[in-house]
């Protein structure tokens, strides 16, 4: 039999401790130190990172995440490069986010434009033209971008700009340029050509500056020199499509039209979806009575553009010329939709609604079609389709032919078509 053993207490300690077990106060300290630590990383990754997981998440959810902000002078390296490359919508854009970014760098103002202007926008490049003369009023740049923009519709208005801008700078050779086409289209021949050879001499790697010294030659009857200067204008600027166009229009305009057609065409390469150069193409074909396959291609370019009046003006005039008159009535009535002032859009269909017996409406619509023009030989022909309404369809006997209202001058077509 196992002794008891009696447990022995020392009753000059108490039973419970005061000291704690485990963890003494120093490492528990440490310990709530490190939590804390990491607790911190951990807010600090979230918040640092929050973007990139937002973005993430946005994305598997189908939400593109949003293209980061550039510089101005970064975007204004992308627009001269989509420039440089014929991509002139895109260098519209970034350059005018670049200006946006920049408000009054004559630099950004200038060129963007220049770029403005070969686009067609003219008015939207004056308002770059005021706005770079304001920041910059001693800097020529501004006054030739008012030049280049008035030219055309104002050439009187654009001589005092080139003027004052060749006082800041004389041989700045964008202002000779645009004096040689304001020059010439108020009849100043002579200085028009001495102020293109000016802005070639200044700048023999400008391509407007031969385009520009190419106006005046044309005017003078000069036109093997003008397809010269248009050929070297289209060599310095080979993917601009501007210089293309005028010169084929030169080469139709000296019946080489199947050197316009090759122009064209290479103009398709540049822009595939191009309404203008299929409709020149169509107007080409025409000229040397394929009318067929002229017509195709004008149907094309309403194809890409469903609002190109000229496109249906053209076709219209093709479809009336074969007698298919249901056909061209609805291309001159879209021509007409789109905000064409074009005479043909209006005496042609005037004529075809005499000739599908709906007389009313011809007589209507030939009388507006005086509005819309001045040319002796078209007036001729509404009073003739208005004899012949009043010769041939019941109640017009004697109806009275109207004194023709003296009609608003319409502003002359740029070289090179619209």
């Amino acid at each position: 039999m196992t002794p008891y053993r009696k447990i022995k207490r020392n009753y000059s300690k108490q039973f419970f401790s005061d000291r704690r077990r485990g963890i003494s106060g120093a490492p528990l300290l440490l310990a709530l130190l490190a939590l804390a630590c990491v607790i911190g990383a951990m807010l600090a990754f979230g918040y640092v990172f929050r973007g990139e997981v937002e973005a993430r998440v946005n994305e598997f959810m189908g939400t593109p995440r949003p293209k980061p902000t550039l510089l101005a002078n970064e975007y204004a390296q992308r627009g001269f490069a989509s420039f440089r490359d014929g991509k002139l919508e895109q260098a519209v854009s970034d350059f005018d986010l670049a200006v946006s970014q920049r408000p009054r760098d004559i630099g950004y103002l200038y060129e963007f434009g220049i770029i403005l202007l070969e686009s067609g926008n003219d008015q939207r490049a004056a308002e770059m033209g005021n706005r770079a003369i304001e920041a910059a009023e001693a800097d020529a740049r501004g006054y030739a971008l008012m030049a280049r923009a008035l030219m055309w519709s104002d050439p009187a208005a654009a001589i005092p700009f080139a003027v004052s801008g060749l006082e800041r700078k004389p041989d700045f050779a964008p202002l000779h340029a645009a004096l040689a086409i304001a020059y010439t289209n108020i009849g100043r021949y002579a200085e028009g050509l001495q102020s293109g050879i000016r802005a070639t001499e200044l700048d023999p790697l400008d391509s407007f500056a031969f385009r520009a010294y190419s106006i005046p030659l044309i005017y003078t009857g000069r036109s093997s020199e003008a397809i010269a200067a248009l050929e070297k204008a289209v060599a310095i600027s080979p993917k601009l499509t501007a210089p293309y166009f005028e010169l084929a229009a030169q080469y139709r305009k000296e019946n080489y039209q199947e050197m316009a057609v090759g122009i064209y065409r290479r103009i398709l390469e540049l822009e595939p979806a191009s309404a203008k150069a299929y409709l020149r193409i169509c107007q080409t074909y025409a000229e040397i009575g394929e009318f067929l396959e002229g017509t195709r291609f004008c149907e094309t370019a309403t194809e890409i553009d469903e609002t190109y009046a000229p496109a249906w003006q053209y076709l219209g005039q093709l479809q009336y010329n074969r007698r298919n008159y249901e056909s061209a009535l609805e291309s001159l009535e879209n021509c007409v939709a789109n905000g064409s002032t074009a005479v043909e859009c209006y005496y042609i269909r005037g004529l075809a609604y005499y000739f599908l017996g709906e007389c009313s409406t011809a007589w209507d619509v030939l009388l507006e079609a005086f509005l819309y023009t001045n040319q002796q030989s078209i007036i001729d022909i509404i009073n003739t389709g208005l004899g012949d309404i009043r010769a041939n369809c019941p109640g017009f006997e004697s109806a009275q032919l109207p004194t023709a209202i003296p009609p608003t001058p319409i502003p002359p077509t740029p070289i090179g078509g619209i």
